[in-house]
């Protein structure tokens, strides 16, 4: 078990809205969030829009349908400011795309659909709904990076569709945190990085992990939420792992 947090670092009485809760780390983060007690509203909103659990106010957003992302931010606007935005969405893989190994590998509709769900679904979320964020006291937005989409950390190679796509994630999160903090100078925008989750991405991938590196997505909702109640408006616009250490960009 991990002890809940308490993001007291955010103003009390706010709206937490949780992109993509039907996803492992997702859906613990919109339960981590309704477990704090910080918040008026907690909405855990999804492709599929089921219940994403206790306490938790289930909505449906596909951010790959501009349409839908309005809708999701409309249906929050008449309420509290928004505190907390978590965009929790995200592909590695799946039917017709895989990381690739080589050059020879890429495949313009396979590079263009990470770059849909990566980026601009991402992208998209902040245009609808960066202008809920309070304008006073702490407001987070956070987006779930990768440290692979690291220009300094990558020493590898390969992957050339998944790391460009959130690499191209992290300069979108530096420009919002640059226009955010022109009128809502205590927002932090932040790009986080959650080690490696157990989950369906992560699946085939995790014979390699280290003993002890293998996060329940329990643990990773813990440690990111103590990550967004650490850092301030000074670290907007930057790249934290899961234990608080910045990721070069």
């Amino acid at each position: 078990m991990t002890d809940p947090i308490s993001l007291t670092s955010l103003p009390a009485g706010g709206v937490a809205a949780i992109i993509g809760a039907s996803g492992a780390i997702g859906g613990a983060l919109a339960g981590a969030a309704a477990g704090s007690g910080r918040f008026s509203t907690v909405a855990g909103l999804s492709r599929g829009g089921a219940d994403p659990g206790p306490g938790v106010q289930g909505g449906r957003i596909d951010i790959e349908d501009e349409a839908s992302i309005t809708s999701a931010a409309a249906d929050l606007a008449d309420g509290p400011p928004l505190r907390l935005l978590i965009i929790a969405t995200g592909a590695l893989h799946g039917e017709g795309f895989a990381p690739e190994k080589a050059l020879r590998a890429l495949d313009p509709a396979a590079m263009a659909r990470l770059f849909a769900i990566n980026t601009i679904g991402p992208t998209l979320v902040l245009k609808h709904f960066a202008p809920l964020l309070a304008r006073q006291g702490k407001a987070v937005v956070a987006a779930l990076s990768a440290r692979v989409g690291s220009l300094g950390d990558n020493r590898l190679g390969g992957w050339h569709s998944y790391r460009a796509s959130k690499a191209a994630l992290n300069m979108i999160l530096r420009n919002a945190a640059i226009e955010l903090a022109r009128s809502r100078p205590e927002a932090v925008c932040l790009a986080l990085h959650p080690g490696t989750v157990d989950s369906s991405l992560s699946q085939p991938f995790q014979a390699g992990v280290a003993p002890g590196r293998l996060f329940s997505p329990r643990q990773a909702a813990t440690h990111l939420l103590a990550v967004i109640d650490a850092r301030g408006p000074a670290d907007s616009g930057l790249a934290f792992a899961w234990d608080n250490s910045p990721v070069p960009w």
